[in-house]
């Protein structure tokens, strides 16, 4: 009853000093929900997940030397393991570089939300002895929680490392100079980092890892905590978080069990140094995930805790070997090094491309790791041993990517939306039944013209026999007759053909007719180009605009022939929320154009989410769109037309796997939804994370194709680099 009055206060009274009093006093209650807390144990299926695919990363992790997993779905426990010994009840394992989030992370956290220090203030009016200083004066908080403050790492390249490993020396204890006095603590790692450690570059400008720059931050935050109750950040990290969450005292140890004295601070490292259990890793997880709100107690304001989780426009590693400590600072092929937030990494920018954008994960030295999905209400904790496999030169976070997110993410089943109440099943003809034109091309987006002929669009190929001379990246052609008894002809044309292979070359996206004219979305352009033919794809001029926004690989909504039965006088087109056709999204988004002015880029709207009345809204703006469909890690390319027999809007998606790495041309997932309006809501029709056929890229039902009740109708797509036709019957 308390907690209800306390809570229905904070809502009524949203001032920050009394947000403040009332989050102490909801850390330091002892709330009977806290205390009883468990996780429970499902069955994956329950969450949408494959045991079988679970079971073989937990085999094929336990092979990696791993100690503790720990998988949970909307706080369902679907995986748990332990390695003999190694059980949660028996001991802890050490968290290396993963205490910068658990604990230099949260600490911050704490000392943000009660407003003690701020992002962008300089360090230096916490450490004084920084003032005189050209370089360090310059360092901010912001600065030393995205490791962009130009602070040296207490580490040396690579080669010097190997060199003294054949000596036989240890890679941080036997280092000269300040940096071997960092890790022997001579006289301590906090006075060595403030005096001793060197600036590379002008703070902001480049990324740098850099273990003395969280103890300085560590010091910051220390320093701010004069004024409270709190000597040390370890004290704080019981009262406000751990306690509060559940956490028994035996689950967690931090700092190396040290606390060093400097300058009247007590100072906690906060780099290294922490062990836990992977309950006590999950709930910390859990806590971030959730805004900073446990059980509905917020133990840190909303605001701070998303900022904290924010990318903001910080340097991201980079190429430059110069600037960096070590070359595992890098963002290489081989090493997919996220951005850095304030204490944590984000996929802000799909460098994991098969995990949602909103995941963020913290990480330490041997792949301790605990990574969080919003989007799924996943949290995923795994200690124990170096995952990367050295031969085949896996960097850290590739190996993490390979090894743990992507079979992680491929154990997902479930289908993104409730199934069709409409179409309640569909039957594809058997592969043996499979038309395959146009070998060696790929692409064929399609529309129906007025003389009765498909028009389409090919990649990468020659299209139909006879063969085109040279291998077109964007080549032309109609499609006459009807499935069986169908042929293709080749349209050349010097002014719409291009040449180059795959990203290099531009390529169709979305055909498109109507009164006269054939309509091409063509993607990498830069983002995607209109372009129009008034002589069925002979001779075609370009928009002067782009779409350089978004809409990566869009395509147009396809309605009857010479588009007959339209729904409207617009036109609407479709795409995954990217601007390059060949990253993964985690929304589908929709733009509309009068259809007689679709040359015309101002008069293009998006569709910006729903009125209260629940109809669609649209801005000319593109920044506010929203999305139309969400898969989380699971939009890419695209078909959808109207199905006017069965009066639904059948919207063909390709679902790739995060394990295969040559893409949907070889193996993927196939989805089919409807829906009874161009914007929802949407039904699921079909979904098979892997299909019995290799998908390919585009995927498509053509309106000629549909019979006339809608039942029987003709997928469309480039499985085997072809004009792959498949015939497909829906059952009501």
């Amino acid at each position: 009853m308390i907690k209800i009055k306390l809570l229905t206060l904070l809502n009524k009274f949203p001032h920050p000093i009394f947000s403040f009093f009332l989050m102490l006093i909801f850390a330091n209650s002892s709330f009977s929900e806290q205390n009883i807390f468990k996780w429970q144990t499902v069955i994956p299926e329950n969450q949408g997940m494959s045991s079988q695919k679970l079971i073989d990363l937990k085999e094929a992790l336990a092979d990696k030397d791993t100690k503790k997993l720990l998988i949970i779905k909307n706080d369902k426990i679907v995986l748990e393991w332990f390695a003999p010994g190694w059980e949660d009840s028996v001991r802890r394992h050490y968290s290396a570089s993963l205490a910068k989030a658990l604990v230099g992370g949260m600490s911050l956290l704490i000392a943000l939300n009660d407003t003690l220090i701020f992002p962008d203030m300089p360090v230096c009016e916490l450490i004084p002895e920084w003032k005189k200083d050209p370089k360090k004066s310059k360092i901010t908080i912001r600065h030393l929680a995205t490791h962009t403050s130009g602070l040296d790492d207490a580490e040396v390249n690579n080669k010097i490392q190997q060199e003294m490993k054949e000596r036989g020396l240890h890679a941080h204890m036997d280092l000269p100079g300040w940096k071997g006095q960092f890790w022997r603590k001579e006289p301590d790692p906090f006075s060595v980092s403030r005096d001793s450690a060197t600036v590379l570059f002008t703070p902001g400008s480049f990324f740098n890892y850099s273990n003395p720059g969280i103890a300085m931050l560590t010091y910051a935050v220390t320093a701010s905590l004069r004024s409270t109750e709190f000597t040390d950040i370890r004290l704080l990290l019981w009262k406000r978080i751990y306690k509060a969450i559940g956490i028994r005292e035996d689950e967690v140890s931090i700092g190396y069990g040290k606390t060093y004295q400097v300058n009247n601070l007590s100072l906690v490292p906060s780099w290294g140094g922490g062990s836990f259990t992977a309950n006590a890793a999950a709930r910390i997880g859990r806590l971030m995930l959730h805004k900073g709100c446990w059980l509905g107690v917020p133990l840190t304001d909303s605001i701070w805790t998303e900022k904290v989780l924010k990318y903001e426009n910080t340097s991201i590693a980079g190429k430059n070997p110069n600037v960096v400590s070590e070359l595992s600072s890098m963002r290489t092929e081989n090493n997919l090094y996220p951005a850095s937030t304030m204490g944590w990494y984000s996929n802000f920018d799909g460098i994991w491309e098969h995990v949602p954008r909103d995941a963020f994960a913290g990480a330490g030295a041997g792949h301790q790791l605990l990574l969080v999905v919003p989007s799924l209400n996943l949290i995923v904790i795994r200690f124990g041993r170096d995952l990367s496999d050295k031969t085949k030169g896996e960097g850290f976070w590739l190996a993490a990517e390979k090894h743990l997110f992507n079979p992680i993410m491929d154990a997902f089943v479930e289908e993104p939306y409730p199934r069709s109440e409409s179409i309640k099943n569909c039957e594809f003809a058997s592969e043996s039944q499979i038309i395959r034109m146009a070998q060696g091309s790929d692409n064929w987006p399609i529309t129906w013209a007025d003389d009765n002929k498909q028009y389409t669009a090919y990649g990468d190929g020659r299209g139909f026999k006879p063969k085109t001379d040279i291998k077109l990246s964007l080549g032309f052609a109609n499609i006459e007759g009807t499935p069986p008894d169908i042929k293709g002809n080749n349209i050349r044309s010097n002014s719409g053909e291009r040449v180059g292979q795959g990203k290099n070359g531009a390529k169709a996206s979305g055909m498109l007719f109507f009164d006269g004219v054939l309509y091409m979305l063509t993607r990498n352009t830069g983002n995607a180009q209109l372009a129009w033919s008034a002589n069925y794809g002979k001779n075609w001029l370009w928009a002067d605009w782009k779409f350089d926004v978004s809409f990566g690989c869009p395509t147009f909504l396809n309605f009857g022939k010479n588009y007959a039965n339209a729904r409207d006088d617009y036109v609407y087109i479709y795409s995954h929320d990217e601007s390059s056709a060949y990253k993964i999204a985690d929304q589908m988004v929709l733009a509309r154009v009068p259809r007689d002015k679709i040359k015309n880029w101002r008069a293009y709207k998006y569709f910006a989410g729903f009125d209260k009345k629940n109809n669609p809204t649209w801005s000319e703006d593109v920044r506010k769109r929203q999305a139309v469909f969400i898969n989380p890690a699971k939009c890419y390319r695209s078909g959808i037309s109207y199905n006017a027999g069965l009066q639904k809007y059948i919207w063909c998606q390709i679902i790739p796997l995060a394990c295969d790495d040559k893409g949907p041309r070889f193996t993927g997932g196939l989805g089919i939804f409807e829906a009874s309006e161009p914007w929802g809501p949407w039904r699921t029709v079909f979904y098979k994370r892997q299909w019995d056929v290799r998908p390919g890229e585009n995927a498509s039902f053509p309106t000629k194709w549909m019979s006339a009740d809608g039942n029987t109708c003709y997928l469309i797509f480039s499985g085997d680099d072809s004009f792959s036709v498949r015939k497909v019957t829906f059952f009501d």
